[in-house]
């Protein structure tokens, strides 16, 4: 057997020991040292290797996950995407898409939750996929993962000099200094400290949080007539032109029908991220208290953003609002292909556009943000599992991984693509590619729950003793999966009628780079499928168990506190 390879491939604890000289409990090391070594000799078996390499820290505050989880990841999707969909499809389609989409993400995130409370790992999804179903599978979804938040970031970039663009002035200017200045925004944010990439996200989420929930009570006044024109809409444009817009098909059940799992797609990119608590579980403070807290506040944000979002969108613009289809048409510059600013001009308020505009570009360079960091845990848990080079396990004394956010980083120099063929259309490709790799990525993680549940009942560990533990487990995370694996399946079906080579290739190379990162892995490795008896469910686990003794625990001491601390 290959040192520090089990049987099947997966990674074991001498993965990265030449030789695996004995070492202390990692909860003695725990105590004399500090959690940060602690964990990193309990994960690569030697104290040796720890104090070379280095190891994150856990530098993630609770309100710092507490609002990654709220609106960390709220970008141009909800802002800018969504106005496609309703355009494509109509109100009464996106709000079923977002709804639909929406509780299989929740189903997919309770799974999520379970294991990374369990067992809270930098970068988490490769290294659960390879302990739990087999070492091929880790490698798939860890390189899969990573080139997917490597290529967003290059979307929500693109996104956000597209943004600046609406404001006069600013597209007389060449889109590469706005390129410039985005990255190197985002790469100091994320090369110093983590913590002061979660004071940025923080930040940055709490501007989105507000935003939306002003945009969303605004859309409530216009819509019962509290606006300058005091005109009453209700459901006027459900009625007219219409709640379901026919899309491809001329028969009309069917047209309305294609139209609803167009935005299906739509709603899985404008999504995309969410899992992005569970990465940060690995530096997050007292994470046993923290990750299951965030989890479960997944549900109102799919609840409040998302639904009651796509709603307010529905009642207040048409689908054939001749302004957004202009807009749409002649890839208009940030805010005026929003709905929401169409929205805002059609009650004839002045003065927010620019506003929301300035949201939408924080947003999107909060989301660029948000990716680079996530893309460059994904990389570090693969080094982790000894499917990527050795070197990209070295940390800052801060315990950032620096190669890991270089590497990744340096992707987004792609971005300047769109210097040549326009912003807007690099923009759309790149989500057209990503929404794929991120679909993969939740059915990867439902997968590897379901070999989690059973490793769980193999060694005889009670789930009631769990202290996160999932509603209705294997079946929602088998429901999801489906969902999920249904919408890989047929997202291209518009490229068909009429047939498109490009549009083809751009709907469904995701499907071949996935499989054959674990063909390749399988084949190299001779990988085999993980036994859940022999599951490796322990490694890290004494280290932190440890550290949740010295997590101090907090205490309200008057009433604006106890609010404070339910929120963050």
């Amino acid at each position: 057997m290959e040192k520090g390879r089990a049987h099947d491939g997966s990674p074991t604890k001498e993965t990265f020991v030449d030789e695996a000289p004995a070492y202390d409990d990692p909860s003695n090391i725990v105590e004399a040292k500090g959690i940060q070594l602690g964990e990193a000799a309990d994960m690569y078996g030697d104290i040796g290797q720890a104090e070379e390499y280095g190891y994150v820290s856990r530098g993630l505050k609770s309100r710092h996950i507490q609002f990654i989880a709220l609106g960390g990841t709220i970008g141009t999707g909800l802002f800018l995407g969504i106005g496609r969909a309703l355009t494509q499809a109509g109100p009464l389609s996106i709000l079923l898409g977002y709804t639909f989409t929406g509780i299989a993400i929740f189903g997919m995130m309770q799974s999520l939750g379970e294991m990374a409370t369990w067992l809270p790992l930098p970068g988490a999804i490769p290294q659960f996929c390879a302990r739990y179903v087999d070492g091929a599978l880790g490698f798939a979804v860890g390189w899969n993962n990573w080139y997917a938040c490597a290529i967003t970031l290059c979307a929500e970039i693109s996104a956000a000099s597209l943004v600046i663009q609406y404001w006069p002035g600013a597209d007389s200017i060449n889109v590469a200094a706005w390129i410039t200045i985005i990255m190197v925004l985002i790469l100091c944010l994320n090369c110093f400290a983590v913590s002061i990439y979660g004071e940025a996200e923080f930040c940055f989420a709490a501007v989105k949080i507000i935003t939306i929930v002003g945009l969303i009570l605004l859309a409530l006044v216009l819509d019962l007539g509290g606006g300058p024109t005091h005109d009453r809409i209700g459901f006027r444009y459900w009625k007219n032109p219409g709640a379901m817009k026919t899309y491809v098909s001329t028969s009309p059940n069917t047209g309305r029908f294609l139209g609803f799992f167009s935005t299906l797609v739509n709603a899985a990119f404008s999504y995309g991220g969410v899992e992005t608590v569970a990465v940060a579980a690995g530096e997050a403070e007292n994470p046993r208290h923290n990750i299951p807290k965030a989890v479960r506040r997944v549900f109102w944000r799919i609840l409040f953003f998302y639904v009651l979002g796509s709603l307010a969108i529905g009642v207040l613009v048409p689908y054939n609002d001749s302004n957004l289809l202009s807009a749409q048409a002649a890839g208009a510059n940030g805010a005026a292909q929003s709905p929401w600013v169409i929205a805002i001009g059609r009650a004839q308020i002045k003065g927010l556009p620019s506003v929301i505009n300035a949201v939408i570009l924080t947003s999107a360079s909060s989301s660029a943000n948000s990716f680079l960091y996530t893309g460059s845990r994904y990389l570090y848990a693969l080094a982790q599992n000894g499917q990527a080079p050795k070197f990209l396990l070295k940390c800052s004394k801060n315990g950032v991984p620096y190669w890991c956010v270089l590497i990744t980083c340096s992707i987004g120099l792609l971005t300047f693509l769109s210097c040549s063929s326009g912003s807007n259309a690099v923009f759309e490709w790149f989500q057209n590619l990503t929404t794929i790799a991120t679909l993969f990525t939740w059915v990867s993680i439902c997968i590897a729950y379901i070999q989690f549940h059973k490793a769980l009942k193999a060694q005889g560990v009670d789930r009631n003793t769990l202290i996160f533990r999932s509603h209705f487990q294997p079946y929602t995370a088998w429901a999801a999966l489906i969902f999920f694996s249904m919408i890989i399946l047929f997202n291209g079906f518009f490229v068909f009628s009429p047939w498109s080579v490009d549009n083809f290739i751009t709907a469904y190379v995701g499907i071949p780079i996935y499989f054959a990162l674990f063909l390749f892995w399988k084949v190299f490795k001779r990988t085999k499928w993980v036994n859940p008896a022999e599951a490796d469910i322990i490694t890290g686990k004494a280290a932190m168990d440890a550290a949740d003794k010295l997590w101090p625990v907090r205490e309200p001491r008057n009433f604006l506190e106890k609010i404070w601390f339910w929120i963050a």
